[in-house]
This record gives C-alpha cells, structure tokens and sequence, in this order.
C-alpha cells in the first residue's frame, strides 16, 4: 500500500479554484517543500491529499520529488483533482504523512459534482453530522 501526504491548499478560495489551478498546468503541477521525505521510496503509486476548509477534499497523483536548485524539493504531480469523500482534518504546516488505510474513498462524479458547488462551512458540518 502507498504512503500519501496532506497539505493544505493554501491560496485556493474553494476546491474549484484548487482543480482550475492544477489543470492549467500542462503535463505535471508543481508544488515545492523544503524537506524531501525521508519515506519517499515509500510514496511510490501516492497522493498528495489537500486540506481546504479543515477538510480533505481532493488528491493529486504524485509523480514523484525533484530538487529545484534552491536547497527545496518540488513534488510533482499529475495536473488534476480526484475528489475525495470530505474527511476532517486539522490545519498544520508544510506536509504531513497520510497512511493508505487512512486515506479517505474516492468519490464517483456524480457526488464530486455535489460537493463541488456546496459551500466548505456546509460541507464541514454535514460531514461533522456523518451525511457526507
């Protein structure tokens, strides 16, 4: 099983506005970090999952790590947002570790179409009341 991260998506004022910046990239978006994982062998077939609203929303396929030149690392990913059924998740810094059994189901396209156009407070308190 792949080992994932989190990280929040800053910048981005909703998940729709997430997705249009991750396809405007041709081939691979890049996002960059200070630290290459020391568990990056394990990453291999991961995701990066974005936090927005206290909420994991999405995930983009990582590609893989690349030093930029500048004593950082990018992580490459695949240029698109795969919905993820909205799971709670507490705000924190740079990129945390995500355990394959932890990692929240995808969602298919008719419910990623939903909770596209739903407000994050209201998707944060339907999933706090077990509905999403």
């Amino acid at each position: 099983m792949p080992l994932h991260m989190t990280k929040i998506a800053f910048g981005a004022e909703s998940p729709a506005t997430l997705r249009a910046w991750l396809e405007s990239h041709a081939g691979e978006a890049r996002t960059s970090t200070r630290y290459l994982p020391k568990r990056v062998e394990e990453m291999a077939g991961g995701s990066l999952y974005w936090i927005h609203g206290h909420m994991l929303v999405g995930r983009s396929p990582i590609i893989g790590f690349e030093e930029t030149g500048q004593g950082r690392y990018w992580i490459r990913l695949e240029p698109k947002l795969i919905p993820v059924r909205a799971k709670p998740k507490r705000a924190h810094q740079g990129w945390r570790y995500l355990e394959d059994a932890d990692a929240p189901a995808d969602l298919d396209g008719g419910e990623a179409d939903d909770l596209d156009a739903m407000p994050p407070a209201l998707m944060s308190e339907l999933t706090k009341l077990g509905l999403v």
